[in-house]
């Protein structure tokens, strides 16, 4: 059990022996040369001496905020975290340790959740447990075992995706990983028909699996998130929630970042040549895993409107540099080198809630009403267009 004091000695000395100090060869410290090493969750990552040193910098701020939740753990209870519900009954109560214990997890969670404790907080946190409390015990077991031998457009599409769900990895792009991630991918498809499933979901639910370490949480958590956390219609076939969220995003650049949205309209530049990945991969493909797996800390607490604070953040960090560019490729090589070493979560999340600004769910769902109307319009236009080309045009 999680909550006896055994059990917490043997998950932090796993915690703690999981995050090792990078080590770069003699030559290598010499020369600023590239090198390759494997992060915390079995990526090989390239990067420079520099690059080490940040991510040296960043394992010790975990272990120190691994420190802070343990000590939670200790004084508060293995669950404290559970009870920390803040509605307006609590708020004229005088329950003010559940107050206090929302307030200080809000902040610890953006600081992270340390990497042995994050499957239980996020299982817990996101509503997944609740979600798998609805139904029978062994609801994905027969899942998997009913829909095993079915083939249907989803799992087609998603047999021809496995080999390309980061290859390389140690363990994702080998015969039992595709397995694994094959049985919950073709699981929620199922789960969902209308979602079925979508290119960008494969990424997501490798590194739920990840995470996770079991394919039954992995599902839930994927539910979770496509059910309850992101808004509706992102993966659906039309891709309409999608195409809402990036309109969205173009509006607050344009708010929180005026200069840079005139500069990039000039250059006719489209936010949707880096934010589609984005906002389908939820920054899987884009940001290091240990950078993507803090963000999604957030994303599983404080809902979807993350992934707007860091995409600005992303955008804002970049804006002097993006300044200056003269062409749309220009832009995009600045974005994705910046996203590709962006090693220090730390300095990623300071400027996505401290100097983004502060950005409500209700402000946000009314940005997401207001362009629903004329994404759906154009989406339908493009489909009416499509249906009159006979089938030698569609190709």
């Amino acid at each position: 059990m999680y909550g006896t004091q055994s059990r917490r000695k043997d998950l932090a000395f796993e915690y703690q022996s999981q995050i090792q100090i990078l080590r770069p060869s003699i030559h290598t410290r010499r020369a600023n040369i590239t090198v390759k090493f494997q992060d915390l969750y079995g990526f090989t990552v390239e990067g420079n001496v520099d690059d080490v040193n940040v991510l040296n910098e960043v394992r010790e701020k975990v272990r120190e905020q691994g420190r802070v939740w343990w000590a939670l753990e200790a004084s508060k209870g293995a669950n404290w975290y559970l009870h920390t519900q803040v509605t307006s009954t609590l708020k004229t109560s005088l329950k003010l340790s559940a107050l206090v214990n929302a307030i200080t997890l809000k902040k610890l969670i953006r600081k992270g959740i340390p990497p042995v404790l994050r499957p239980k907080v996020w299982f817990s946190l996101s509503g997944a447990a609740k979600k798998k409390s609805t139904v029978p015990e062994s609801y994905y077991q027969d899942l998997t075992m009913a829909v095993v031998d079915m083939v249907t457009p989803a799992t087609k599409q998603i047999d021809h995706d496995l080999p390309r769900t980061f290859p390389g990895h140690s363990w994702l792009d080998t015969p039992d990983g595709h397995a694994a991630l094959r049985r919950v991918l073709v699981a929620y498809s199922f789960r969902d028909s209308d979602v079925g499933y979508c290119q960008g979901l494969n990424y997501v639910a490798a590194l739920l699996l990840l995470v996770m370490k079991t394919e039954e949480d992995a599902f839930w958590m994927l539910a979770v998130l496509l059910e309850n956390v992101l808004v509706s219609d992102c993966y659906t076939n039309n891709l309409s929630g999608c195409h809402v969220e990036q309109r969205v995003f173009k509006d607050l650049l344009t708010k929180k970042c005026p200069r840079l949205a005139a500069h990039l309209d000039s250059l006719e530049f489209d936010v949707s040549l880096v934010c589609t990945e984005w906002f389908l991969c939820l920054f899987s493909k884009s940001l290091p895993s240990e950078t993507t797996l803090r963000v999604w800390d957030v994303l599983f607490y404080e809902g979807a409107k993350v992934l707007f604070h860091v995409a600005l953040a992303i955008f804002k960090m970049n804006e002097e540099e993006s300044l200056v560019a003269h062409h749309v490729g220009d832009v995009i090589s600045i974005i994705q080198r910046s996203t590709h070493h962006l090693f220090d979560p730390d300095e990623l999340l300071t400027v996505a809630f401290d100097k983004v600004g502060f950005m409500t769910t209700t402000t946000i769902s009314k940005q997401r009403k207001k362009q629903e109307p004329a994404v759906m319009a154009e989406l339908d236009q493009r489909s009416r267009r499509l249906n009159s080309l006979n089938p030698d045009e569609k190709r």
